[in-house]
């Protein structure tokens, strides 16, 4: 048999080091920022949006709040749903405020996996350890509800989160100052701005680090309204690569031209008619505002001296939080909400025993679209009442109880009974936390010049779609988008 023929010796080659090709560092190729809409599209809740970038073979994702959806059934449903991405592979999720439709799914994303850091405002940090595990209580007691009566289609029901992974979300908070720029991974700084909607709210500034160009976006969370007793104006932004700013009143004025007379009239009649005035507010915000007013008011002698009675634990709590956080509203540290005849109720029995007034007295109740919480047990027992009065002062989403009293529902479905309307029921837009068309335009016409891109975000598709339609004709601003839930954009290629 022949033999093999053996290969030649490879010759022998002296590499000179200095000339062979360097791999570039990864910070050094160029960048890729992508943004997808999971939530507050075409929707007023469930804020989510994911930020990825990617550089070579790295990927990395932010979250810029995370809401849960509230409302329509189709939207609550939502929450259910899993989100296309892996939970502990993201970096960090940052936090425009504490507000559930920004901040409620936080405990889920724990549940998940998540385990980085959560960067939000030192006031925004206090809220969420109040509003969070109040949201996992009321998730574990709905499912032991179902269970024990036998509704829910799941058997068992269980909650979409627990008290437990809510109290982890606390231990991953990472409490920032207004202004002060923080570094949330080695490409992306942020610096929060005050909103003016509620104590801590934010205007997330951040600015992307890429190989060869530095871009700045910007994210509104929900802006609040000029004049505001109680809060301060909305910080103006004068320049962004891209845009992402709130619609909730897109297409609408709610300013009134004297908000106090208005509150003096409505209470006057309520009174006069001998029964109780139910005002829906919400615990964070709403209810403190309410209090500044009734406050004044009935020390200038314009209102009627009736007791008033805060019957929302979460309202009471969220108020105290007004004296730790001087530097983030008007009021200093002084109480600023306490007056003569004002009660703060925070004993369920006691709760209960307010359905016995029979006024004149004000009850101040949440939750403040009327979905939950005690002001359930009180509607219930005075909607059917033609002397008392029901008070909405807030926006009331598609889907809620407070949206088909303000619709002029006749008769409304509590407890598994069909209760009729027989009270009056009164709305007060001019305490709204939310900026309205007028003010959302203002503080738009704060940019020295358009935002390449501008994406028009939480507002029903008629608010969102006015709101781009005045920045287009009014405005000359050419690239202005209303994207739909999931949809995903490329924001900077090869930065």
């Amino acid at each position: 048999m022949p033999h093999a023929s053996s290969s030649p010796a490879a010759p022998e080659f002296a590499l000179d080091s200095a000339a062979a090709p360097q791999a570039p560092e990864i910070s050094q190729l160029p960048l890729d920022v992508n943004l997808t809409f999971l939530g507050a599209a075409h929707s007023v809740t469930g804020s989510k949006y994911v930020l990825t970038l990617e550089q070579g073979y790295r990927q990395q994702r932010l979250l810029v709040d995370c809401g849960l959806f509230q409302g329509l059934k189709e939207l609550r449903n939502r929450n259910r749903e899993s989100l296309p991405l892996v939970a502990a592979d993201l970096e960090a999720v940052v936090l425009t405020h504490a507000h559930i439709d920004h901040s409620g799914y936080l405990p889920k994303l724990v549940k998940d996996g998540f385990r980085g850091p959560i960067f939000c405002t030192d006031a925004t940090a206090d809220l969420l350890g109040i509003l969070l595990l109040d949201s996992a209580k009321l998730q574990e007691e709905e499912a032991a509800f179902a269970n024990a009566e036998g509704y829910s289609k799941h058997h068992p029901a269980e909650p979409l989160y627990s008290v437990a992974d809510a109290a982890q979300v606390l231990l991953l908070l990472r409490p920032v100052a207004y202004n002060e720029p923080v570094e949330v991974t080695e490409q992306v700084q942020v610096v929060f701005r005050d909103a003016g909607h509620i104590l801590g709210s934010a205007i997330v500034e951040m600015t992307v680090r890429g190989a060869h160009q530095t871009k700045k976006l910007v994210f509104s969370g929900d802006l609040g309204r000029y004049n505001n007793p109680v809060l301060f104006d909305p910080t103006s932004v004068t320049e962004a690569d891209v845009l992402l700013v709130e619609s909730t009143y897109g297409d609408r004025e709610t300013r009134i031209q004297d908000p106090e007379a208005e509150l003096v009239r409505l209470v006057t009649e309520a009174v006069n008619r001998g029964g109780v005035l139910l005002i829906a507010a919400f615990a964070v915000g709403r209810t403190q505002t309410l209090l500044y007013y009734l406050r004044k008011l009935r020390r200038e002698g314009r209102l009627p001296q009736v007791p008033v009675y805060v019957d929302s634990p979460m309202g009471i709590r969220v108020t105290s939080l007004f004296q730790h956080h001087p530097f983030a509203h008007r009021l200093g540290s002084d109480n600023p909400f306490h007056f003569d005849g004002l009660t703060f109720v925070s004993d369920q029995q006691k709760s209960k025993a307010l359905n016995r007034l029979t006024g004149p007295a004000i009850i101040i109740s949440a939750s403040g679209m009327c979905t939950g919480g005690r002001i359930v047990h009180h509607l219930f027992h005075r909607l059917a009442r033609p002397q008392d009065t029901l008070l909405l002062v807030g926006y009331q989403a598609e889907g809620t109880r407070g949206r088909s009293l303000q619709d002029g529902e006749k008769k409304i479905k509590m407890f598994g009974e069909w209760v009729p309307v027989h009270c009056h029921v009164e709305e007060l837009d001019g305490f709204s936390a939310h900026a309205d068309r007028a003010e959302l335009l203002r503080w738009l016409q704060g940019f020295t010049k358009a935002p390449k891109r501008t994406f028009i975000v939480h507002g029903e598709p008629a608010a969102a779609n006015s709101l781009a339609e005045a920045l287009r004709k009014e405005r000359g601003w050419s690239s202005v988008i209303v994207p739909e839930y999931r949809e995903s954009d490329v924001l900077f290629s090869g930065i």
